[in-house]
């Protein structure tokens, strides 16, 4: 079980180290309605710790209200993934960033005028001063906002006590589930490691016109391929799929039982798999043993704007679960 161990640090990148004053700043910017365009969308409105990073949502929603044509991703442990997206377009955090940032139907933001909005606020353009030599600039928002993202990680959960020698920790039936995970259920071939996920592409046969990575890479097998997402926190993230059209863990097993609509492009790992009843509800169980025992969030309080109006939340603490 070696693979599944969980990792002792966060990777960060060289031109982008860790520093606990830029993840502060970049958890404040993380939650911080000003960073959109009509000022009242974050980050955090469409990846919410409260429902493990992400909106509950089948779709997520946009600037005016207007529905996304896919399911919010979450942000959970986002520092071992080097594509990002459903399908893959970003390379860095950082370049995710700017993406939902400047994008019209998102959070609709001029980024041209995004460094001398936030420099009008004066807590901002001191801790900017304080830890960036350059000070306040674009590019230094996305370095920020991306260290703090780093830092948001899956809490230990009852497999990781389990793999780590504590038999009590998982039920008969998850341990049953996790054997059907490593063998005939094939979840294994893309569900990967300790994060669960090899973070490739693959048509797994939903029935939708979207055609995924193919936009981004014209080829055949690419059509209608997404990314394989984490299993870390998954039973916290119903509905599930690119497009939210799977309500329950028990339907995603069914899915991948099914094997998918047949096209060419359809991965070769896609078959019907013939699972029993108990199978089923075993791999359930074990899915269930994936999520962890994360801290409460807070909320940071935000800077006061130029009129003086606290325009924030509250300092209350958000629940991760």
């Amino acid at each position: 079980m070696e693979g599944t161990l969980r990792p002792k640090e966060i990777p960060f990148p060289a031109d982008n180290p860790y520093d606990a004053a830029k993840a502060k700043l970049g958890e404040m910017l993380f939650f911080d309605p000003r960073v959109s365009g009509a000022n009242y969308i974050s980050c955090a409105s469409c990846h919410n710790p409260s429902l493990s990073w992400g909106d509950g949502m089948p779709h997520g929603i946009g600037f005016g209200m207007s529905e996304l044509p896919r399911r919010t991703p979450t942000v959970l442990n986002l520092a071992w993934s080097e594509l990002l997206m459903w399908d893959g377009r970003k390379t860095s955090l950082e370049d995710q960033a700017l993406g939902p940032m400047s994008t019209p139907a998102e959070m609709n933001a001029d980024l041209n005028k995004l460094p001398a909005k936030l420099a009008a606020i004066d807590g901002y353009r001191e801790q900017f001063a304080s830890v960036f030599p350059d000070g306040l600039t674009l590019e230094n928002i996305t370095k920020a906002i991306a260290t703090y993202e780093r830092t948001i990680v899956s809490g230990t959960a009852p497999f990781d006590k389990w793999i780590a020698g504590d038999e009590t920790a998982i039920s008969a039936a998850a341990k049953r589930g996790f054997m059907v995970f490593n063998t005939k259920g094939n979840c294994a071939a893309c569900h990967t490691g300790w994060n669960f996920t090899d973070n490739s592409f693959r048509d797994i046969g939903l029935s939708d016109n979207d055609i995924g990575r193919a936009k981004i890479l014209d080829l055949p097998s690419m059509q209608h391929a997404f990314k394989t997402p984490t299993l870390r926190d998954v039973a916290r993230r119903a509905p599930y799929m690119h497009n939210g059209s799977i309500p329950t863990l028990e339907a995603v097993i069914e899915h991948y039982d099914q094997g998918g609509v047949q096209r060419p492009s359809l991965s070769e790992e896609m078959k019907p798999l013939h699972l029993t009843t108990e199978e089923k509800a075993d791999l359930v169980a074990f899915l269930e043993t994936l999520t962890g025992e994360d801290a409460p969030v807070h909320v940071p309080v935000l800077y006061a704007g130029q009129n003086g109006a606290q325009r924030v939340s509250s300092n209350s603490r958000g629940n991760a679960k």
